[in-house]
């Protein structure tokens, strides 16, 4: 049982250093903040989504989807900055969907 539990928090390390977040600096009494893709302008404990995909606060941004790093040769992985996430289909038809086995992120 020792194993088992050491198993499971390796896997939630390895998931946790995949997924791609930057700290951003508060300055004490501050009530907005700026997001670094935009411009926009954020009250202090709000949460946004920027044009980046990212999931942000005042003091974090995070990638907001998941990439696919595991899937069938004859597919292919692509972005899709609207709607923030990653289709993976067959490379020689766009409407057939793949099997996603692993992503890392979000």
């Amino acid at each position: 049982q020792k194993y088992s539990i050491l198993a499971l928090l390796l896997c939630a390390l390895a998931a946790s250093a995949h997924a791609s977040c930057y700290q951003k600096l508060a300055k004490p009494g501050m009530t907005h903040c700026v997001d670094d893709a935009d411009g926009t302008i954020h009250e202090v404990g709000s949460s946004w989504r920027n044009s980046k995909c990212m999931d942000c606060t005042c003091s974090e941004c995070c990638t907001g989807y998941a990439t696919p790093r595991d899937f069938p040769e004859d597919c292919v992985s692509v972005f899709d900055p609207v709607a923030c996430e990653y289709i993976v289909h067959k490379k020689d038809d766009n409407n057939t969907l793949c099997d996603i086995y692993s992503a890392v992120g979000k």
